[in-house]
């Protein structure tokens, strides 16, 4: 099973599991892939706010006895996915790896790495791609820096 933490924006995600159906397809196997959805926050504006909310999280008892990934867009501090991590433990599952698009570079972490990194970033707010700043940006077909400027203008 998929377990994804890609708030509102699942498009990037389905990449990622489009071609691992694509690999299964590929190599015969009889397999298929279920996909399920939680979010995690843990920001206000640029600041982590060092409490990890959970929101839309279902019944996941299916999960037990399970191989499951966790498809995440960044790593940075850790404390976000230890949760996510410590919350799908419950269920038993056989094994939890996590699969994420980035790992910011930040004296900040609680030392988690994940087993599967796309890219490191440095320590910066980062956007697009899937990744938003107070709900905007997250489409953008990119990765970027927000500035001083758009973080004054966007602020809650």
């Amino acid at each position: 099973a998929v377990v994804s933490t890609q708030s509102g924006h699942y498009g990037r995600g389905s990449e990622l599991v489009d071609a691992m159906e694509r690999y299964i397809c590929s190599c015969e196997i009889n397999m298929s892939i279920k996909v399920e959805f939680i979010r995690l926050k843990s920001y206000h504006n640029v600041s982590s706010t060092g409490e990890v909310e959970v929101i839309g999280l279902s019944n996941l008892s299916h999960l037990t006895g399970k191989d499951i990934l966790i498809v995440e867009d960044i790593i940075d501090t850790g404390k976000t996915m230890t949760k996510a991590l410590e919350l799908i433990k419950q269920y038993n599952p056989n094994s939890v790896q996590c699969a994420s698009l980035l790992l910011k570079r930040t004296d900040k972490s609680c030392g988690y790495v994940p087993e599967f990194i796309g890219f490191s970033c440095p320590d910066e707010f980062v956007l697009g791609y899937g990744l938003d700043y107070n709900e905007f940006f997250r489409d953008f077909p990119h990765i970027g820096v927000i500035n001083e400027e758009g973080i004054k203008q966007f602020a809650v």
